[in-house]
């Protein structure tokens, strides 16, 4: 798919994550086990043949930046195209963060105005979804549309921060609504949209001319009647990410042998960054059930419905149940986790007992000694 060219919005750090996205951009919040948000939406353009692709960063954006790297993991590293990374320079003497896609698209326009393709992709890369691309793309070709966006009828988001649509029986948009107080609509915008290049390129020297920063609210909402603004429907699984709880829910739906075949889909493959961790190491009184275990962890004790990422320690004697435990954590013995987010290279020292809810666990910050 030589005609499609990427951009991935990696340029916001929800403060509603908390303790999880303080250190970090949401696009590099792990997730999964051995995963990062930003390589589904990577991944999603790889499986469908998308060979330049530019990521749009703004703040708090280092660890993205070791995660990416150069794109090799992805296929991405070329001399010619490949992956870029769009720092806010052209924006730096205005000041402030973006204020929506629509500014961040007008930071980077220099590097818009020199893609080599016909048609763009825009998608945010804060969410784990496997994305048929090169479907989407082929509909939005054969539609005839100028703009396709892509759709879910299983809401996830919460409303204030969501976009909903209605749509006619041929799956033209007829209403869009932008952070609802509820969500009163049968589809969820997933915010990731494929127009040509010359349209978003009127759209962003529109928008840069009057102010204009939301491309929902400012571009769509004012055109539904003179755009033919078409839905895809994408009916496979989706997590959002709003809300530490609800970081926790998505990745207790892991634990779901359907969610993960359908997320994980080995037609469409999602790529890491490569670590070559060794196998993780079961003590002789270990106990695992109903978890997901990364590569390069060491477990002695008890671990129960959780996620437990690479590298994680686990003494014996220590008890983990319904948690999340990222990259580096060690659980001393004694020591017990309930309905736990620890962040990572976190230590829970001996004998403590930490405990959330279901609907309000407890997150630890990165590097934290309890």
């Amino acid at each position: 798919m030589n005609d499609l060219h990427g951009i991935v919005f990696a340029c916001r750090s929800d403060a509603n994550l908390g303790e999880l996205t303080r250190p970090r951009n949401t696009c590099s919040l792990p997730f999964g086990g051995r995963y990062r948000l930003i390589d589904f939406m990577l991944s999603n353009y790889v499986n469908a043949g998308i060979s330049d692709v530019g990521i749009i960063v703004h703040q708090s954006y280092q660890s993205l930046l070791d995660h990416v790297g150069s794109g090799k993991d992805w296929d991405l590293s070329r001399k010619h195209g490949g992956l870029r990374i769009l720092p806010p320079f052209g924006y730096a003497e205005r000041g402030g963060e973006y204020k929506g896609n629509m500014d961040a698209l007008a930071g980077v326009a220099d590097y818009l105005e020199n893609i080599r393709q016909d048609y763009v992709i825009l998608a945010w890369g804060d969410m784990a979804v496997n994305l048929p691309v090169a479907e989407v793309f082929q509909q939005h070709l054969d539609s005839g549309a100028d703009v396709t966006m892509v759709c879910t009828p299983t809401l996830k988001g919460a409303p204030r921060f969501s976009e909903y649509v209605e749509v006619d029986e041929t799956g033209r948009v007829t209403d869009l609504s932008v952070h609802p107080v509820a969500a009163d609509k049968t589809l969820e915008s997933l915010e990731v949209y494929i127009l040509s290049k010359k349209l978003l390129m009127d759209m962003v020297d529109y928008c840069a001319a009057h102010d204009i920063y939301n491309f929902s609210r400012g571009v769509l909402q004012p055109r539904l009647k003179t755009l033919k603004l078409m839905s895809y429907v994408h009916k496979g699984y989706v997590a959002r990410f709003q809300s530490v709880s609800g970081y926790f829910e998505r990745s207790m739906d892991l634990l779901d042998p359907e969610v993960r075949d359908e997320l994980f889909n080995p037609a469409r493959p999602i790529r890491t960054k490569d670590r070559s961790n060794p196998s993780t190491y079961y003590g002789p009184e270990a106990k695992s059930n109903h978890s997901l275990v990364a590569d390069g962890c060491r477990i002695e004790g008890e671990v129960e419905n959780s996620i437990i990422f690479r590298g994680v320690t686990i003494e014996k004697g220590a008890r983990v149940s319904n948690s999340v435990l990222m990259q580096g954590t060690v659980v001393k013995s004694g020591a017990s986790l309930a309905y736990v987010i620890a962040d990572k290279n976190v230590t829970v020292n001996q004998d403590r007992m930490l405990m959330g809810h279901f609907t309000y666990p407890l997150a630890i910050a990165k590097e934290s000694v309890v």
